[in-house]
This record gives C-alpha cells, structure tokens and sequence, in this order.
C-alpha cells in the first residue's frame, strides 16, 4: 500500500450545498445560460469586484480548528469595569444544567394552550412575583426584550394615557444608560414625542409641556440618588415617573414603588443569564395595578381549573395582538421567556438573603476598587 500524504478531506463536501446539476437546473428555468452572465445582467459594473478573490488553501475542518485556537489563543482576556447595564455573574450549575443547556426548555411555542404549560407558566408566575417583590409595584409582566425597549414601551404607554392639558414632551435624566436614550429618541420621533435630555436637579416639572419622565437607580455612573422629593413634586403636577432600575441593588435599596414610581423597568441579567455579548437578556416591566389593561407583553395570572384546582394561565390577552391586532396595547408581545425562567431559578436557588448578600458582596468590592484606584491617583 502506497499512504498518500497529500490527501486532503474537502471539507465542503460536508455540507449540503448545490451541486452542478441543481445549478444547471434553476439557470435554465431563469433563462441564463452560466452564472457569469447572470452576475452581468444582476450586479452593477461599479460595485463588482474584477478579479478572483484571494483566499489562502482550503482547509480540513481539523486543521481550521487547530489554527482557529491558535488565532483565539493571542486573545487577552481582561475584566470588564464598564458597566452601563451589563455586569458579569455567576450561573449556578443547577440553573446551567436544568435550564440554559436543558433543550426541553427551548421552544418558539407561547403558552396559549395553558393545560400542557403549567411548569413554565409556574416559573414565569415566579419572576413575576420577584420583580413586584424587588420593586414595590403592584403588577409585573412575563418579560420584555430588554432595557431599552421596556423604556420605550413605558414612555409610549404613559403618552397614551396622558390629560388633555399635558404636552409631548419627555424627560430623561443624562445619567440614563446611553443605549436606553438612544433607543427612546428613535421610538419618540414617529409618534411625535419631544424627547428632552438634561439633568434631573433642574428640570422644571411644573411646565405643562412633560407628560413623562424616565430617572435611572441608581445612575449610569453609579451614583445612588434620592429621588422622592422629585417624584412627589412630579406627581403633583401630572407628571408620570418612569425608573430603570438596577434589579440587583434593589434588594439593598429602597424599591421605586415606595417612593412613588408609576412604572419600574430594567433587565435581569445579573441574575445568573451570562452577558453573552450584549444579549439576549430578559427585561422587566413592573407598574400599578390601574395600568393592567394597558401594560406591554405577557402576564401570567392564577385561576381555577375545570375541577375548582389551582390553574394558571395567561391573563387580560384582550391587550394583545394575536386577538386585538392593530388595536393592541403594544407590538411588543415578546417575552424571554428562558431568560426570564433562569432569573427566577437564580432567585429561587439564592432565596432572599443569598441575593442580598450577593448584593453587598458586590458593593463591597466596588468600594475596596474606588479606594484602591484613589490611592494610585484615580480620581
């Protein structure tokens, strides 16, 4: 036997691409003869590129692989201190195990057909019951996208509910997350909403023009700030207080229900969902009880089953827009709803003081780092 050293496994065979007879087929239903003529009747002379690509030798999928891990290995892996609504965290395995690498929990399904989803249901219940307990309000949703696009769901709710007398406008304190701003100025602009950005010390909400203002807890840059006295002189005058939150500082803070907030918003990645480059991550969207009829995405709400036991189902659906259509509160009736699972499981898996000592473990540290960095001549 002869070893041939320069066999080669194409690579490509292992995927189910077209072969030459497929492409021969659907250029003759096109009436083109090769694929460089149909590139010349499709593609624009300017933007083609006029001479073969240079690319290096295929590879066998064992040798892209080994180069690919030297390519990763130059990576250096440093911590991030950025912040701005996105914080490492801890995954507990259980919750690793059971949930986020459990596939019996990955489903595009929602949960009409509540006799066959009573465990999911259970655990969506469960984050509910922890965002109203860490917010002080008194109705939660099954989740949102994110952040932002709670925000942005709370300012346009709040609009839709606002007096004759009160203006477009809404305010957003600049020491918002950035992302969150960004996102409300693109979603104000084409329903007419005047978005103004400026600092919460001095904003005027005696001006009949502010229907709505969004405060951040604590700040983006990390600063802790006693809202009421704000939020009261806000209240007396009509205006609507929408508050990020941190949901994680809240098991130290006081909650944003106490102190007058109308509606409570945020994102449950520090509980346990790894940071995965920016998303996915559940938000949350906690308000008052008058708002349940108008309230964005899903709630989950126990009744009684056929034989009088303990059932739970999806509530108020008469909001959405798989009933009302273009009528519905709100477009955005997407939940995370995995994400959401596994923030309630951390929840669960900690029970109240583990979350709060968590909680100031993290203050903690953060102190110990402000203190260190002031000493090397960081201020």
């Amino acid at each position: 036997m002869h070893p041939n050293f320069k066999y080669r496994e194409d690579f490509s065979l292992r995927h189910n691409n077209s072969n030459q007879e497929d492409i021969n087929a659907m250029l003759k239903t096109i009436g083109v003869n090769s694929l460089a003529t149909l590139i010349d009747q499709t593609v624009p002379s300017k933007i083609r590129l006029e001479r073969e690509l240079r690319l290096p030798n295929p590879k066998t999928e064992f040798e892209f692989l080994r180069d690919f891990k030297q390519i990763m290995g130059q990576n250096k892996i440093f911590k991030s201190h950025i912040g701005l609504g996105y914080y490492d965290t801890i995954t507990p395995t259980v919750v690793l195990r059971n949930i986020l690498e459990n596939p019996a929990w990955y489903t595009a399904y929602t949960p009409y057909q509540a006799e066959i989803a009573q465990g999911r249901l259970e655990m969506l219940l469960n984050y509910q019951t922890l965002i109203i307990d860490l917010t002080g309000m008194e109705l939660a949703n099954a989740s949102l996208l994110d952040e932002g696009t709670a925000a942005a769901e709370a300012m346009t709710m709040l609009f839709g509910q606002k007096s004759s007398d009160k203006g477009d406008a809404f305010f957003i304190s600049s020491l918002c997350l950035p992302q969150t701003i960004d996102l409300l100025k693109t979603r104000a602009e084409p329903i007419g909403i005047e978005i103004i950005v400026g600092d919460h010390h001095s904003v005027d909400v005696t001006d009949t023009k502010f229907f709505g203002m969004l405060l951040q807890y604590p700040a983006a840059n990390g600063e802790v700030f006693d809202y009421k006295n704000l939020v009261d002189a806000a209240k007396e005058n009509d205006v609507q207080v929408v508050v990020a939150a941190d949901l994680l500082a809240l098991t130290l803070l006081t909650p944003p229900g106490e102190w007058g907030a109308d509606v409570v918003v945020g994102c449950s990645q520090r509980f346990g969902v790894p940071m995965g480059f920016g998303g996915p991550h559940a938000a949350f969207f906690a308000t008052k009880e008058k708002y349940k009829r108008s309230i964005p995405g899903r709630i989950i709400g126990v009744s009684v089953d056929s034989e009088g036991n303990r059932a739970l189902r999806m509530a108020l659906q008469t909001r959405e827009q798989h009933i009302r259509r273009e009528k519905a509160t709100s477009n955005i009736c997407t939940a995370q709803v995995l994400l959401s699972i596994m923030a309630a499981a951390y929840a669960i898996y900690h029970g109240p003081e583990g979350l709060k000592n968590i909680a100031g473990k993290i203050y903690g540290l953060t102190e110990l780092l402000a203190a260190g960095l002031k000493k090397l001549g960081f201020t």
